[in-house]
């Protein structure tokens, strides 16, 4: 009775999985694979700073976003579900 909306919940959360990981593909994020096996193996690591520029912000706030209305629509679908309850 309420696969319809399970399966619509799934297919959401399958493609903003895609979505995140193509822009982590684009960004760079699995190109240095040869230095992060060896950095459990350091054992000096500082960070360095660096200035977050403005673009990683915007971009950093806008998954905030997408993570927020994620959970407002499973927060939707569970309440719907429970407000259209079997009688």
């Amino acid at each position: 009775m309420y696969y319809p909306y399970f399966i619509a919940y799934m297919a959401a959360g399958f493609i903003i999985s895609l979505v995140v990981f193509f822009w982590a593909l684009n960004n760079g994020q699995f190109k240095d694979q040869q230095r992060a096996r060896f950095l459990p193996l350091q054992s000096d690591l500082r960070p360095i700073p660096a200035k977050i520029p403005r673009f990683a912000r915007i971009q950093t706030y806008a998954l905030l976003v997408m993570v927020c209305l994620c959970l407002a629509s499973a927060v939707a679908v569970v309440v719907f579900s429970l407000i259209k309850g079997v009688p």
